[in-house]
């Protein structure tokens, strides 16, 4: 930590502010880094199940007049999860909080952003509307798998980019080497295209089809890896197929090495497993989600993301600027005069 970044943090400090911070049971690690992080205690609060199945919730002290944030990333038994969150934040309204704010680190049923055919839902707009009947002011949340979906709201929403954390460990990482950044699909152009400048690397696309849900087949490759470090970028792994597809195929055309970065490590069925087994050096993803053990001791780095998340409280608290999070500097100086 330098100077500034310490100034900084003194002067809009949360220790003994009216912010109380509480966790539901899908990654209560990730609500205590973040609590440690600022230097606050992690609220008390109780998530169970009632005999009969129900989803029993309790915050057990005092909320009232205080600003309330909830940390739920919607995974693991993901009904479960969205379940306990809503009581939650309903339970801290009910209970008079100032302003209840729902930390999503990963944003679920996010892949139903829109029809894909006729006759389906829309359940990332659906559950948007219940955040907000249930009683939430403000959502946080990181790499939203659709940027679209922040118009879902009609309160406001951060959606944190994790990918300038990725940038500064990859440019240390990968230094001197030659270096293509891949987009495994063409909806992560966008995001792949702001990466590679960031880099000063090449750009290199995969267009894919989906014949079926959570199956993905490469069709056609755009770019030059022949010889190249590649490092392939995406929002999150689920089964891990896209990834691993890519890689194969990369590996085609001439990559001499391939590391990947994926903020959400979801890991559905065997996708530790194929990413072991597979043409992948390392794979970096968030904390966004609980890792389990058996990533941790592959391919897999898990880099944190407790302290975005804690600084993106920080600033909302004492509303400040949430898009100068990554220069120190800039966000001092812009808030010092």
């Amino acid at each position: 930590m330098d100077a500034v970044e310490a100034e900084f943090k003194e002067r809009f400090t949360l220790e003994g502010s009216n912010v109380k911070i509480f966790s539901g049971n899908a990654h209560p690690r990730l609500a205590y880094d973040i609590c440690r992080y600022l230097n606050l205690p992690l609220g008390e609060s109780y998530a169970g199940f009632f005999k009969n199945g129900e989803t029993r919730v309790k915050i057990e002290e005092t909320v009232r007049g205080k600003d309330v944030y909830i940390v739920q990333p919607v995974c693991g038994r993901v009904n479960d999860s969205l379940v306990e969150l809503l009581l939650m934040i309903d339970a801290a309204a009910r209970a008079s909080a100032k302003n209840v704010t729902a930390i999503i680190p990963y944003y679920g049923y996010a892949k139903q952003e829109k029809k894909t055919s006729g006759r389906e839902p829309i359940a990332a707009k659906l559950f948007a509307n219940i955040y907000t009947v249930a009683g939430a002011n403000r959502i946080i949340t990181v790499d939203l798998h659709a940027a679209a979906i922040q118009g879902f709201f009609d309160i406001p929403v951060d959606n944190l980019a994790f990918a300038p954390i990725f940038h500064d460990y990859y440019m240390e990482k990968l230094e001197g080497q030659d270096v293509a950044v891949v987009s495994p699909d063409a909806g992560g152009v966008a995001r792949a295209k702001a990466f590679a400048d960031a880099m000063k690397a090449s750009l290199s696309i995969i267009f894919k089809r989906r014949n079926r849900p959570d199956h993905a087949e490469a069709i056609e490759f755009v770019g030059d890896v022949k010889g190249k470090t590649v490092l392939i970028i995406d929002d999150m792994i689920s089964t891990g197929g896209t990834m691993i597809e890519a890689a194969r195929l990369l590996k085609k055309q001439g990559a001499c090495r391939i590391y990947a970065c994926a903020t959400h490590p979801l890991l559905a069925g065997n996708a530790i497993r194929d990413i072991d087994n597979s043409d992948i050096e390392e794979v970096a993803v968030a904390d966004t989600v609980p890792i389990p053990i058996e990533a941790r001791r592959g391919k897999f780095k898990c880099l944190p993301a407790a302290q975005l998340i804690s600084e993106a409280i920080r600033r909302v608290h004492y509303n400040l600027s949430v898009s100068m999070l990554f220069d120190w500097r800039k966000k001092y100086e812009a808030n010092s005069d």
